[in-house]
């Protein structure tokens, strides 16, 4: 599939989209804090822009591993007015959620994709997207929860990737079943999500299988725990393993990757772009 249909734009994806990450949450792993309030995120939001971004994916709640659940009103408080703000600069706004009144609340704001951990698992959260006409939607594997995907004995096990496949598979069979359009929907394997580091960059290899299925993937690697484990480098020291991983990612057919260092990625994704089509730099003279 070469685009994404979402409620006020047709994105393209001919070639790499960058998603932006817009956290308004005073806890997320890597800037938590940096972003509060309307000011400081819409700030932040057009720098992301200025640096080259396609989407802008604004969230509310952290889903850091152990990260505790916010409750409803708090997570509107937060991210309503800086949803508002966001869809007037007439550019794709993504609303990380997993709530179904908060993604109810969005897309009544103009927000044109939920982008959800929980694949629209949560009740009524379907219903939410199938009811509106044509907003887009990101469907993630998590396997266990954020309070409890940390934990040792929590850990996938078996092929993670068939068992990544199928899950997605399913609840996408599901949400067309409702009048879902195929082109709404994209899927995220989930990197991180209660799945240990092998098993990360497992999915990271044998990601064409998934993208074989035809369903554009969005890849979420920066600043991973996966990444400092094979670096050693703290949170803060993670962007050039972040642009690697969004290379391979592009490389291994991701679609959108989902970044915090836009201007970076950018930069690497056109000397990739380059390496991939050199005649047509010389055909701009």
């Amino acid at each position: 599939m070469r685009h994404w249909q979402t409620t006020r734009f047709r994105i393209d994806l001919t070639q790499p989209q960058v998603m932006g990450i817009v956290n308004v949450t005073p806890d997320s792993f890597s800037d938590g804090g940096s972003h509060e309030g309307v000011s400081a995120a819409m700030i932040h939001a057009e720098k992301l822009l200025a640096e080259g971004a396609h989407i802008l994916d604004i969230g509310g709640e952290s889903t850091r591993p152990g990260s505790p659940a916010v409750p409803l009103e708090e997570e509107l408080r937060r991210v309503l007015p800086v949803v508002k703000a966001a869809v007037a600069l007439q550019v794709p706004v993504s609303v990380d959620t997993y709530k179904p009144e908060v993604m109810q609340a969005v897309l009544d704001l103009g927000a044109d994709i939920i982008n959800d951990i929980w694949a629209l698992r949560q009740p009524g959260a379907q219903a939410v997207v199938a009811r509106h006409a044509q907003c887009g939607v990101c469907l993630m594997h998590m396997h266990a929860n954020p309070q409890t995907m940390h934990q040792q004995h929590m850990a996938q096990e078996g092929d993670v990737t068939a068992e990544v496949l199928d899950f997605l598979q399913s609840h996408t069979r599901s949400l067309e079943a409702l009048g879902v359009q195929a082109e709404r929907i994209v899927w995220d394997a989930g990197t991180g999500f209660g799945k240990s580091p092998g098993q990360n960059f497992a999915l990271l290899q044998q990601q064409p299988r998934l993208a074989a299925a035809g369903y554009p993937l969005l890849a979420g690697w920066s600043r991973k725990g996966s990444l400092g484990k094979v670096t050693g480098r703290v949170v803060g020291e993670r962007m050039p393993a972040s642009i690697a991983a969004a290379l391979l990612s592009v490389e291994h057919g991701a679609a959108i990757v989902r970044v915090h260092d836009v201007r970076e990625t950018c930069d690497a994704l056109a000397v990739l772009q380059a390496m991939r089509a050199p005649h047509a730099l010389d055909a701009q003279g």
